[in-house]
């Protein structure tokens, strides 16, 4: 599966890009394996989700947790924690 990233705040900032195009292994199914395959793509990679529970997501710009499949998904947004104010 085909499918865009797109990396917010301090998580651009370690990969170096805003986001990116990236063919999925059919292995990956929910958001915490995406992330976890992330973090095995190179040392930035792993820079950016060396704590992976504090990594918020979106599918589609909708906010997930990290049990939510994948499949269908056009963009997921990858994003540190929220703070208000």
């Amino acid at each position: 599966m085909r499918v865009r990233l797109v990396y917010f705040a301090w998580i651009r900032e370690r990969i170096g890009k805003a986001g990116e195009e990236l063919d999925v292994p059919e292995t990956i199914v929910t958001i915490g394996d995406l992330i976890a395959h992330l973090s095995s793509l190179g040392e930035e990679y792993a820079a950016a989700f060396e704590v992976p529970k504090v990594i918020r997501a979106a599918i589609n710009e909708e906010l997930v947790e990290h049990d939510e499949p994948i499949a269908g998904a056009r963009e997921i947004g990858l994003f540190p924690p929220m703070t208000g104010g």
